[in-house]
């Protein structure tokens, strides 16, 4: 039996292992999926092969150390500089991110969106910020403090901290951070929030299976929202395909993911 798991702190709310276990179950494929608590990144990739896995996905806040684990990136992973999956070949870590395209294949079903306001700057913004611009949508990024923004604007991102943002109409606004995870917090000041909300056509925070706080400020604007369910699902359809070694039909993998996911 082959083994794999997801890597987070925190990591007990995901989702992940009931999708990944349901389609293995139902595609007939030998392999069990489980969580890891990883307080400490740099021991990602030890813990990877002490517990004998063939492959992994890597949750917040350990992307940019997944990325430091790999032996080998995939071009859009070395791109954008995030690791959200982990294959095992030939003795060597290969890294792959398949955030990027499950949030683009997740955000399909908004109508007339070119602007988007992200919240956060972490590693997940990495790569669906690069991911957005080349599919041509207009992306601006929000962060709490300056330094991380530096590698966004050397990619000529729009960026602001919480003292610098100037309100502007945004279509989507996405937050992206933890905030509203394991606990109460909104993103970012409530009164800048409040000077977006208003004008945007929709809300989404990729936390997914709570209504977080920012999605309940977005519900009282009556603007559509959306968790990070979706999100979760396609790209956690495209980690499987690497983790079975393209072997499956991948609408066949969606529908088993689906089921795992909102049947658990």
């Amino acid at each position: 039996m082959k083994k794999f798991a997801i890597f987070g702190n925190p990591v007990e709310h995901s989702k992940s292992p009931n999708m990944h276990n349901n389609a293995f179950k139902k595609l007939g494929f030998d392999g069990e999926y489980f969580k890891i608590h990883l307080e400490d990144g740099s021991k990602l990739k030890e813990t990877f092969l002490s517990q004998g896995l063939s492959g992994a996905n890597i949750t917040v806040p350990h992307k940019e150390e997944a990325l430091k684990a790999s032996d080998y990136l995939d071009d859009f992973a070395k791109k954008v500089g995030a690791v959200n999956t982990l294959v095992l070949k030939n003795d060597k870590l290969y890294g792959y991110n398949t955030d990027a395209p499950g949030f683009l294949k997740s955000i399909e079903k908004f109508r007339d969106i070119k602007t988007i306001l992200i919240l956060g700057a972490g590693g997940t913004v990495q790569s669906t910020s690069s991911i957005l611009k080349d599919a041509g949508y207009e992306v601006s990024i929000l962060n709490r403090s300056a330094p991380r923004l530096e590698k966004f604007i050397e990619h000529g991102f729009e960026c602001f901290t919480f003292d610098n943002f100037k309100p502007k109409s945004f279509d989507l606004i996405v937050n992206m951070t933890s905030a509203g995870l394991k606990d109460e917090n909104l993103p970012a000041p409530k009164e800048l929030l409040d000077s977006v909300l208003p004008n945007a056509k929709a809300a989404i925070d990729i936390i997914y299976g709570k209504d977080t706080p920012f999605l309940k400020l977005a519900k009282s604007y009556n603007l559509p929202t959306a968790d990070g369910s979706e999100m979760l699902i396609q790209q956690g359809v495209l980690a499987f395909d690497y983790f079975t070694e393209h072997q499956f039909d991948l609408n066949l993998v969606e529908e088993f993911m689906r089921e795992g996911l909102f049947d658990s």
